[in-house]
C-alpha cells in the first residue's frame, strides 16, 4: 500500500551507496514529522538553512549531538552509517522521543537498544523518499524498510494515533 510518504520508484540503493551516499544530509519528509507532534530536540539536525524545523532546539553535526545534553522529547533521525549504534544507545538511555531508522531487526544495536528499551514500533508500509537539504523530495526511495521507534508511553501513543500507514507493535517485556 502506498501513501504520501512512500516510494515513487523502487530499487535498493537507488539513491545512496552503502554508508557513504552522494549526499550526507537526508531530511525526514515533513509529513512524517508533522504526524508525530512536537519535539523539543533534534540532535542530528540538518544545517541552516533548513527548509522546516524538526524541533525547538537543533544540534547540527559540527556541535556533535552525541556529546551534547539531551532534554525533553527527542526526534532522532540518526546518521545511517557505522555510528548508528552510538545514536541509538543514547536515545535508549534518554528514554523520551521517537527515532526513525532502517528496520534492521537482526543487528546488534537492535538487540541492545531497541528490543529491550523501546515501548512501541511502527513499521512503515513502503519505502520512504527522504528529502534533499533544500526540502525537495528525492525521486528514489531509501533503499530499505523504515521504522519509527518510540521510547516512552506518550511516544507510543503518538505512533498509535499518527495516521502513518504501517504495522504498530507494542513492545512488551516478560
Amino acid at each position: 500500500m502506498k501513501n504520501e510518504f512512500t516510494a515513487r520508484r523502487s530499487g535498493i540503493g537507488s539513491h545512496t551507496k552503502p554508508n557513504r551516499g552522494e549526499y550526507d544530509v537526508w531530511l525526514t519528509p515533513k509529513g512524517i514529522l508533522w504526524a508525530l507532534g512536537h519535539f523539543d530536540l533534534d540532535p542530528c539536525a540538518a544545517p541552516e538553512p533548513r527548509p522546516w524545523p524538526t524541533a525547538d532546539r537543533h544540534i547540527v553535526v559540527t556541535e556533535d549531538g552525541l556529546i551534547q545534553p539531551w532534554e525533553g522529547r527527542v526526534w532522532l533521525n540518526p546518521p545511517y552509517g557505522d555510528d548508528v549504534a552510538l545514536w541509538m544507545e543514547k536515545m535508549a538511555q534518554h528514554g523520551i522521543g521517537i527515532a526513525l531508522t532502517f528496520a534492521r531487526t537482526e543487528t546488534e544495536w537492535w538487540k541492545l537498544y531497541v528490543w529491550p528499551k523501546a515501548t512501541a514500533l511502527l513499521f512503515i508500509y513502503g519505502r520512504l523518499n527522504f528529502c534533499y537539504p533544500d526540502g525537495s523530495v528525492s525521486q528514489y526511495n531509501s533503499g530499505g524498510p523504515s521504522v519509527l521507534i518510540a521510547y516512552s508511553a506518550n511516544d507510543a501513543d503518538h505512533l498509535w494515533n499518527c495516521g502513518i500507514n504501517g504495522a504498530f507493535v507494542n513492545v512488551r517485556r516478560a
